[in-house]
């Protein structure tokens, strides 16, 4: 059975594929990447590298030939972008042939209001119309989304938010990836949609585990919408970043990502990371 992992190189796809070979030969995994030199250590390592860009499906027919079970990492960029690539990597999935999609979606996408959730709904209608069987990973949010906020806290920098009371599933990264290698070598995963999850918990709580973690307080400022934009201006963020990252305190705020569920643990066979341990792994990688 070939296993091809898509995105590989990337933060998530690297821990997916470290995963994977723990329970799978490496002869058995191939990978996907924009950028093969940058997968010379996989390749040494047994693992079979394609180039594949999601901008030329020409390159998805090669990396895809012969494979059984593909993981489709959601890819980084603008919505109109990131909805053009993901259908492009599910039609060569279905021209190849692949018999399992697995698909690394949004917490509650089809119904979440949240900016990123529009590429998420269109990959997902994409995977189901072909009839091929899939399973879609409804990740939360990685806690590793939240280094700049972690590295300006241990600075000496309040927690800024605009989120309010509004809950999060957060997880590391880690996890994540173990519950994808789960699905794609596991049984008994056809056609699922998993609500990946973990506990949920405030900004507020969040800031309280962290408080613990490295034992010292952390003010919240809780400001708007537009205080928060202009903060994100004065540390460096890119104009064009703005409304992004506004939008998903907003989606915070408003209830997108405060979805309760078990999936993790059924999927991972283990509780999900515990926050306190979670934060320490973080805050030990960026000391």
């Amino acid at each position: 059975m070939k296993i091809l992992v898509t995105g590989a190189t990337g933060k998530l796809g690297s821990k997916v594929v470290e995963s994977l070979l723990k329970t799978v030969p490496a002869s058995d995994l191939v990978v996907s990447v924009r950028n093969p030199e940058k997968a010379e250590e996989l390749r040494s390592r047994g693992v079979e590298v394609r180039q594949g860009d999601f901008d030329h499906p020409e390159t998805l027919d090669t990396a895809f030939k012969g494979i059984d079970r593909v993981l489709i990492i959601s890819a980084d960029g603008d919505n109109e972008t990131r909805i053009r690539q993901h259908v492009n990597a599910v039609h060569a999935a279905e021209r190849a042939g692949v018999k399992f999609i697995a698909y690394t979606s949004l917490a509650n996408a089809t119904d979440s209001k949240i900016l990123l959730a529009p590429p998420h709904v269109a990959t997902e209608a994409a995977i189901s119309k072909t009839g091929i069987p899939y399973s879609f990973l409804r990740n939360n949010w990685y806690l590793e989304n939240e280094i700049g906020s972690i590295q300006g806290a241990i600075a000496g920098a309040p927690w800024v938010t605009s989120a309010g009371e509004g809950k999060v599933g957060w997880a590391l990264q880690q996890d994540y990836a173990e519950a994808a290698a789960a699905v794609l070598v596991g049984q008994g995963h056809e056609n699922t949609t998993y609500e990946l999850s973990g506990p949920l918990l405030t900004q507020q709580e969040l800031v309280s585990a962290l408080e613990n973690v490295v034992g010292k307080d952390i003010p919240v400022q809780q400001v708007s919408d537009e205080e928060y934009a202009e903060i994100m201006k004065g540390v460096g963020l890119p104009d064009f970043v703005i409304p992004l990252v506004v939008g998903i305190q907003e989606g915070i705020r408003n209830g997108s990502l405060e979805v309760t569920s078990s999936d993790f643990e059924k999927v991972l066979g283990r509780p999900v990371t515990p926050i306190n341990e979670a934060l320490n792994r973080l805050v030990n990688e960026i000391s």
